[in-house]
């Protein structure tokens, strides 16, 4: 009955991470910024593409299908730079931005009325967004969501152009024959990924592989507490005196985490996940820039290491305090948390889950990410509360080993 209420309990957390993601895909919030027409030298005449986006955008949010969250924002607030509204995608104030270029309707016209054979339909509108954030949320809800839009513009506005141009009667056909491209398809989308999820081996460097950063810190418990007991048995030796003991225990366990994830993160090295490339402007397209050169595996080591120590410390402190058989439960809810709170992006998650953002794993992905991909980096947050997460399990420890050695006192008079 235990079991069973605890599988109904622990396992739904992980299955109910998902279960609004279609009512929650708003919160996935997309910047519309019309530049066309807005800019100089390109203000004169009536633009035709922004308008045409915005209006499809907010059509959609009236949709009655999950959809993004579309937000149309005046050019003024990036200072009528495109390039300003890249770094506000880099720096995490949307998911992703649709850009409307400043000369999108004014490069159309001239290349009909003048036959410039150099048009480029992608050159009018500009999506910008930074895959290696969350390549789950991008891959499975906002690009399709996209590329469908992108879709439904360019044949909408198709439609409506060429009406426009044919019935222009001071337009030569010569010219059409020349830029077929700037009468179909008239416009196109750009895609800047800024930070592309590649390769693929750094996927477990921040998904599933970090679940085994969790199962060793919790195993070396198990596996070195037979021999920080010897320590209060005579033989010898003399036995150490029981707060030396736990001084012994915490800084063998500290060194203990020193090498196990110095080991752990040696695997990715050694599967040449790039540690040692040059950073990147903010606002161009770069795969892999590293923020910290070469000290950056370096830093990922101790990502690792502090977050093992916060995982481990907890591990530590309620394996002593509860003991076995419950100590496989508590695994089971320690990975099954930090699991659903880090792998899957939380503004899909129902608002109970937002205490993730406070939970190891969490920030232990977002500080990898921000370190092998040079994203927006909130690193000294995620290490914040990693050391915070150690400090409290540290000032329970002491407790802890003397709660026990009550209870292995306890169980000795029962045998006695």
């Amino acid at each position: 009955l235990i079991l069973s209420v605890f599988i109904l309990a622990v396992l739904s957390m992980y299955w109910a991470v998902l279960f609004h993601v279609e009512k929650n895909t708003s919160s996935l919030n997309v910047l519309v910024v019309d530049f066309d027409g807005r800019v100089p030298p390109f203000t004169g005449g009536t633009p035709l593409v922004g308008p045409m986006v915005t209006q499809m955008t907010e059509m959609m949010l009236s949709a009655p299908e999950p959809h993004l969250g579309y937000e149309t924002i005046d050019p003024s607030v990036f200072a009528n730079d495109p390039l300003l509204v890249r770094q506000a995608i880099f720096d995490w104030e949307a998911y992703a931005a649709v850009i409307v270029m400043p000369n999108a309707t004014a490069m159309l016209r001239q290349a009909v009325d003048q036959a410039n054979a150099t048009y480029d339909p992608l050159g009018a509108c500009q999506v910008v967004y930074v895959g290696a954030r969350d390549q789950e949320a991008y891959y499975s809800y906002i690009l399709p969501q996209l590329n469908a839009l992108e879709t439904q513009i360019t044949s909408r506005f198709g439609q409506m152009w060429t009406s426009v141009v044919l019935q222009n009667a001071t337009i030569p056909r010569e010219n059409l024959q020349r830029v077929p491209q700037a009468l179909s398809p008239a416009i196109g989308f750009s895609q800047f990924n800024l930070r592309p999820f590649r390769p693929a081996v750094v996927t477990p460097a921040v998904t599933i592989g970090l679940i085994y950063l969790i199962i060793l810190s919790f195993f070396s418990f198990s596996f070195y507490l037979p021999i920080h007991m010897k320590f209060l048995a005579a033989g010898d030796h003399p036995p150490l005196k029981f707060p030396s003991f736990i001084a012994w225990r915490w800084s063998a366990t500290l060194v203990a985490y020193l090498c196990m994830s110095l080991a752990y993160s040696l695997i990715s090295l050694a599967f040449q996940i790039p540690f040692a490339n040059p950073s990147a402007p903010t606002t161009e397209v770069a795969n892999n820039p590293e923020p910290y050169g070469k000290a950056t595996f370096v830093v990922y080591w101790m990502i690792n290491y502090v977050g093992m120590i916060a995982l481990g410390l907890a591990c530590e402190n309620v394996a002593m305090v509860i003991g076995q058989p419950w100590t496989a439960m508590w695994l089971i809810f320690w990975v099954i948390t930090n699991v659903a709170t880090s792998f899957y992006p939380l503004d899909l998650a129902p608002k109970f889950y937002y205490w993730g953002y406070a939970w190891p794993l969490h920030n232990i992905v977002e500080a990898s990410r921000a370190t092998l991909f040079q994203l927006h980096s909130r690193i000294g947050l995620n290490l914040g509360i990693l050391f915070a997460w150690a400090a409290v399990n540290t000032a329970l420890f002491p407790f802890c080993c003397y709660f026990m050695r009550w209870k292995m006192q306890k169980e000795k008079e029962k045998k006695g």
